[in-house]
C-alpha cells in the first residue's frame, strides 16, 4: 500500500532539512517530538474534528518550527469513549479521522519534510465494543481480561478495593454476576498480559504499523500492563493521587519490564532506529529509568519535571535526579511541559502575563537541558488553558464521573488557531468540537508568523539554534554555574566546536523570581533571550555594547515588569555585570 498512495503535500525547499533527523544514529537521544493531538489539531473536512488528512497538511508548519518528529494520539476506530484511548480496532483508521490511505499519505509526506512519526499505542485496556470484550461478555474468551467473582455472600461486592483513575470503582458487574477490571472507565476493559494470546496480537499489532511505514510506538499506560499477584487491596481512597508517588499494586509492577524487552527485540528488527517511548507513572527517577534500560524502551516521559513548581531548588532537583538516574542505563532524558492530559503550562505556572514570562523562560530552559524534548501542539503559540467551557460540552469521562483525574482535561484539547479570523480560526470550514475563546485568533500561526517578539517565533528560534549548535541535543550532564538565590545557571559544553556563531559551549540562565537579579556575565553575547531586553549590560559592560549584547536573536513579547527590569548595575570591580529580567531565560555564547 505505502507504494500506491500518493501525497500533495510539499514544502518550501527552505524548509526541508538539509540532514533529517532520519539521517542520525541515535537520532532519539535528541529529537524534539512534537504532539498532535488529533481531533484537535486540522479539521479538513468541515466536521468541527480534526483528522489524519487534516494533519497532513499542516505538517509544513512543524517543519519549519523545526520538529524532527511528529507523535500522533489515537487515530483507531473507537466509540471515543475516552478520546479515542478506548480502542475497537488496532489495525483501523475510525472514519472520524480518515482511513488507512489517509494514515499511510501521512506518514509518507511526514518523511518528505524530515519528520519520523511515532503513533499511539493502548495495551493496557480495549475498548468494551472490541470483539474480544464482546466474545467476553458472551461467556467465551474471558481469560483475556480481568473478570473475577465479586465478594459478599452474593458476590455483590467488587473483588478488591481498586479505584479507578477516573473516579469510582475499577470493576463493573456484568449480567452474569462476574465483575470486570478496567483502571480507566467502564468502556475500556483491561487485558490480562498473562495470557499469551494478548502478548502475540500485540506483536502483530506493532508490526502492521511497522510495516506501514511508521518509527515508533508512544505506549500509553506502559507501567500499568502487569497487576500484583492476587490483587491485594490498597487499603484507603483517592488512589488516584498516589500516582507516581508509590507503587501501587495495579502501576509500575517489575513484570512490565518483560513486555517491553519483547517489544525492544521486535522493533530492533526493522531498519531505520525504529523506537518505543513509554508513557510510565513511576515514583522516582530511578524507578522511571528502569523503562530505558539497554534492552527496554528508548524514551520515558519525565513526569518529575512536568510536575516541578516554578522554583529553582526544586528545578535543579528535578533535573540533576533525571539526568543521574537515565545516564546510569545509558539512556537519554526526555524533557516536556505540557500534553493534552494536564493544564497547559501557561496557566499552570500563573495566569496572564506572568504565567505567559514563566512559560517562555520555561520553554528555553527545557531545551537547552541535555536529551530529547516533547512541544504539545499550541504551546509554541502561547496558548493558555481555556477554564470557561460550559459543562455541557465537556467530554472528559474523569468530568462525568468525578473523584478521580480533576476532570480538567478538555480545557487543553481545544482546537488550536491557525488564521487571525474565519468560523474556527482556521483549524477547519466549519467550527470546531470545543469552543474557542475570542482572544485565539491573536494567538494563531498567521498572527505571530513574522512577529520577532511572538511566542512562536521564539520557538522557531530555539529549535534552529539547537538543530545547529553543538552544545545542545543529546547529552548526559549540565555543569551548574554558581548564581544569586532564585536564579539557575548551567554551561553545556561542545566537542570538537569551531569558532562561529554557533559555535563554542552555551550557558543558560534562568530567573525564577519575579524581579530583575544581578549577575556577573556569563558570556561574551546573548544568543537568544525570552523577554525582550534580556540581559542588558550594567555599568561594566563594554562601550557599544547593545541590549542584547550584539548578534542576538529577538525574544519574545513581555509584558511588564520584564520590558522595565534593565536598570544599570554597577559592579564594583569593573567586571561586566548584566541584569537578568524577572521570570527569564537566556542562551548565552560562552
Amino acid at each position: 500500500m505505502a507504494h500506491e498512495l500518493t501525497s500533495s503535500v510539499q514544502a518550501p525547499e527552505d524548509l526541508r532539512p538539509a540532514s533529517p533527523s532520519g539521517d542520525r544514529t541515535g537520532w532519539w537521544r535528541e529529537a524534539v517530538i512534537y504532539q498532535v493531538y488529533v481531533r484537535s489539531f486540522a479539521d479538513s473536512d468541515g466536521d468541527g474534528i480534526g483528522d489524519l488528512r487534516g494533519a497532513r497538511e499542516r505538517l509544513p508548519h512543524l517543519a519549519r518550527l523545526g520538529a524532527d518528529a511528529v507523535w500522533l494520539t489515537p487515530f483507531y476506530a473507537s466509540p471515543q469513549a475516552d478520546g479515542g484511548y478506548d480502542v475497537a480496532d488496532y489495525r483501523a483508521v475510525d472514519p472520524l479521522f480518515g482511513d488507512l490511505a489517509d494514515a499511510d499519505d501521512l506518514v509518507r509526506t511526514a518523511h518528505d519534510l524530515g519528520l519520523r512519526v511515532i503513533v499511539d499505542i493502548v495495551p493496557n485496556h480495549t475498548s468494551d465494543r472490541h470483539p474480544w470484550f464482546r466474545e467476553a461478555l458472551a461467556g467465551r474468551g474471558r481469560n483475556r481480561y480481568h473478570f473475577r467473582p465479586g465478594k459478599g455472600p452474593d458476590g455483590s461486592l467488587p473483588p478488591n478495593d481498586w479505584e479507578s483513575v477516573f473516579g469510582g470503582p475499577a470493576w463493573t458487574r456484568v449480567p452474569d454476576g462476574e465483575w470486570y477490571l478496567h483502571l480507566f472507565a467502564p468502556e475500556q476493559p483491561d487485558l490480562n498480559w498473562d495470557d499469551e494470546e494478548v502478548r502475540a496480537e500485540f506483536e502483530s499489532v506493532f508490526r502492521f504499523w511497522l510495516d506501514l511505514g511508521v518509527d515508533g510506538f508512544r505506549v500509553d499506560v506502559a507501567h500499568g500492563m502487569v497487576k500484583a499477584p492476587g490483587m491485594p487491596d490498597i487499603g484507603h481512597g483517592e488512589q488516584a493521587r498516589l500516582i507516581g508517588t508509590q507503587q501501587l499494586p495495579f502501576f509500575d509492577q517489575d513484570g512490565v519490564h518483560e513486555i517491553h524487552r519483547a517489544w525492544r527485540r521486535l522493533l530492533d528488527t526493522y531498519e531505520g532506529e525504529r523506537i518505543a517511548v513509554a508513557e510510565a507513572w513511576a515514583p522516582s527517577a530511578e524507578r522511571l529509568a528502569l523503562y530505558v534500560r539497554p534492552d527496554e524502551l528508548h524514551q520515558a516521559f519525565n513526569f518529575q519535571f512536568l510536575n516541578c513548581p516554578w522554583d529553582a531548588d526544586a528545578l535543579r532537583r528535578v533535573i540533576d535526579d533525571s539526568l543521574r538516574a537515565t545516564t546510569s542505563v545509558g539512556a537519554p532524558t526526555t524533557w516536556v511541559l505540557s500534553n493534552h492530559d494536564v493544564v497547559r503550562h501557561t496557566t499552570r505556572y500563573g495566569e496572564g502575563a506572568t504565567g505567559l514570562r514563566r512559560a517562555r523562560a520555561a520553554a528555553l530552559l527545557m531545551l537547552a537541558l541535555p536529551g530529547s524534548a516533547y512541544v504539545y501542539q499550541g504551546e509554541e503559540l502561547g496558548l493558555p488553558e481555556v477554564t470557561e467551557l460550559p459543562d455541557a460540552v465537556r467530554q472528559d469521562p474523569a468530568f462525568l464521573r468525578g473523584e478521580g483525574q480533576d476532570g480538567l482535561r478538555d480545557g487543553c484539547r481545544v482546537p488550536i488557531p491557525w488564521t487571525a479570523a474565519g468560523p474556527s480560526y482556521g483549524f477547519g470550514p466549519g467550527g470546531s468540537w470545543l469552543p474557542q475563546p475570542a482572544s485565539w485568533g491573536g494567538l494563531s500561526v498567521e498572527a505571530q508568523t513574522g512577529d520577532p517578539d511572538s511566542t512562536l517565533e521564539l520557538y522557531r528560534s530555539a529549535l534552529a539554534l539547537r538543530r545547529e549548535h553543538p552544545a545542545l541535543g543529546a547529552g548526559d550532564a549540565v555543569e551548574w554555574l554558581p548564581a544569586p538565590d532564585g536564579v539557575l545557571a548551567f554551561r553545556r559544553r561542545a566537542e570538537g566546536a569551531g569558532d562561529g556563531p554557533a559555535g563554542g559551549d552555551l550557558v543558560c540562565t534562568v530567573n525564577l523570581t519575579d524581579r530583575p537579579v544581578a549577575l556577573r556575565a556569563p558570556g561574551g553575547r546573548v544568543l537568544l533571550a525570552s523577554a525582550p531586553g534580556g540581559g542588558l549590560p550594567g555599568d561594566g559592560a563594554p562601550e557599544g555594547a547593545g541590549p542584547l549584547g550584539g548578534g542576538a536573536v529577538p525574544g519574545v513579547k513581555v509584558p511588564p515588569p520584564a520590558r522595565e527590569s534593565a536598570v544599570p548595575v554597577a559592579s564594583g570591580d569593573g567586571g561586566r555585570t548584566v541584569l537578568l529580567p524577572a521570570e527569564s531565560c537566556i542562551w548565552w555564547a560562552s
